[in-house]
């Protein structure tokens, strides 16, 4: 168990972390979500002990960092991938930190088999693509088999089947019983990955909940519908208050503006403005086939709403003007 409370830390006159205090339990995936500068790297160094808090405190399973008898056997962390020493093998890398902590260099080529580097165990690590470097500091997190792991952006650099592998064994380890605490800013991967999410900016806590009611949090929220009738429903939805787009979506296993054969042209609509439920109500109420029915909300839009107001930097998006201009102002007037 991570546990932080109070947790504030300052550099000079900013404030990275501003009395944060939050919870992370075994056996769950817990995702730690900001925007760039929201200060989770920070409290990342202060769990591990590599900074010092001004106030508050950070323990693993009830002890700082420092205080752990056998530190590799408790917590396992990547907080930088590239972090390795050029010169050394993927191998001795690894058996340099074992020895360190009393570990039986069998355990040094079981987690090279773990994380795919038992091919490459004798190379440089200072010639590994990023991906490598990130798997190599995947298996020095797992060296003493912990129980509790910080992981700060683990699967950037992967490739798609690496990104599949690193998330089902996060899963696998939580699972176990094990903490396993991972930033990242790959919102689709959290949305899979992660049970629980801590989510802060400006160093300030904006939500401690499940994964599932974080999404729900957001009020950008659409209804798909399919139906073979969509002119139809779209004027009775209309009508009720809602607002209708056409969606670009083929039913599964047909190409665009296709449908089965024969069958009748499946029309897929994303509504707004109403609840699935109203929308399923004014579809039996006129006798309207659909073909289905799926509320949806994604991590990426309740992230983004929730964050708004805590941005480093406002971004401008050509078309769109500059978002939060007022953030922006006051970005560049500090940095004056």
């Amino acid at each position: 168990m991570i546990e932080a409370h109070d947790l504030t830390k300052r550099y000079g006159d900013k404030l990275a972390v501003d009395h944060l205090s939050f919870t992370v339990e075994p056996g769950t995936v817990t995702g730690f979500l900001g925007p760039n500068g929201a200060g989770k790297s920070t409290t990342m160094r202060l769990i591990l002990g590599l900074d010092r808090p001004q106030d508050g405190t950070a323990t693993i399973n009830g002890k700082r960092y420092r205080d752990l008898a056998d530190p590799l056997r408790t917590v396992g962390a990547l907080l930088e991938a590239k972090s390795v020493h050029s010169g050394r093998s993927a191998r001795s890398h690894l058996l340099f930190l074992a020895q360190t902590q009393g570990l039986p260099s069998t355990r040094v080529d079981e987690v090279l088999g773990l994380v795919g580097l038992q091919d490459v165990a004798r190379k440089r690590a200072g010639g590994f693509s990023l991906g490598m470097s990130q798997r190599l500091g995947i298996a020095a997190a797992l060296l003493g088999d912990p129980q509790v792991l910080l992981l700060d952006e683990p699967v950037n650099g992967l490739d798609p089947e690496g990104v599949l592998w690193a998330r089902n064994l996060m899963k696998h380890l939580a699972a176990e019983g094990k903490t396993v605490f991972v930033s990242s800013h790959l919102m689709n991967e959290m949305a899979v990955t992660a049970d629980h999410l801590i989510v802060i900016g400006r160093g300030k806590l904006i939500a401690d909940c499940s994964t599932q009611d974080f999404i729900a949090r957001s009020s950008d929220k659409s209804v798909l519908v399919r139906t073979p009738d969509a002119a139809r429903l779209t004027g009775l939805i209309t009508a009720a208050g809602g607002r209708v787009s056409s969606e670009d979506q083929p039913p599964a296993g047909h190409p665009a503006g296709s449908a089965p054969a024969g069958s009748a042209p499946v029309g897929a609509l994303a509504v707004t403005g109403l609840e699935a439920a109203r929308v399923g109500e004014l579809a039996a109420g006129a006798g309207i086939v659909l073909h289905e029915l799926t509320p949806r909300a994604s991590l990426e839009e309740a992230f983004l709403e929730m964050t708004s107001g805590s941005l480093e930097f406002g971004v401008h998006d050509p078309g769109q003007g500059v978002h939060d201009p007022g953030q922006v102002a006051a970005a560049a007037e500090g940095a004056r």
